[in-house]
């Protein structure tokens, strides 16, 4: 799953799942995975060479180890041998500054350990033109970037927003 929405697309490593958990979660074939995935998927949606950020799990990219290890266990690691497979790829890098480079132009993906690491900056930057894209699919398959909104339906409050440009991502994706 890849979140778009104003100027970030985010891609987890992990699905929905407790944080206390993602640490366990995180290795390095699957860091690497999703890199090879972002990289042979974004140019079907208009990014040719994407320059791929990957955020660190631990605080200062765990400081040497002082704050954890997955970055010199997984991450790292992942990043190394992705650059060594072509891939324009970067990290780990600080989570906490990494999302105002990715506005900035630096970076055209940001892939994420867990839900709230990525979802929370995109949510912030564009949560009314956020939009759900599955990525690996043989078929275009896009939604709105969140959730059901039960609690207003039916109450024409709802903002149409998200699905309108769910419609657009796979409109120009299908070449329309």
């Amino acid at each position: 799953m890849m979140l778009t929405g104003g100027k970030l697309r985010v891609i987890r490593v992990t699905t929905h799942c407790p944080l206390s958990e993602v640490a366990s979660m995180v290795s390095k074939d699957k860091v690497f995975n999703k890199i090879m995935l972002i990289n042979r998927e974004l140019p079907k949606w208009g990014v040719k060479k994407p320059r791929i950020a990957v955020a660190a799990l631990n605080p200062h990219a765990g400081e040497d180890n002082m704050l954890g290890t997955q970055e010199t266990e997984s991450i790292n690691p992942a990043v190394k041998d992705a650059r060594e497979a072509g891939v324009d790829v970067y990290g780990a890098l600080p989570a906490d500054t990494l999302f105002y480079k990715a506005i900035q132009g630096e970076f055209d993906v940001v892939l994420v350990m867990y839900h709230d690491q990525g979802l929370i900056p995109l949510k912030m930057a564009a949560f009314n033109e956020a939009v759900n894209i599955t990525l690996g699919l043989p078929i275009i398959r896009t939604s709105v970037g969140h959730g059901c909104a039960w609690d207003i339906a039916g109450c024409g409050l709802a903002d149409p927003s998200s699905l309108r440009e769910a419609v657009k991502h796979a409109a120009c994706a299908a070449g329309l």
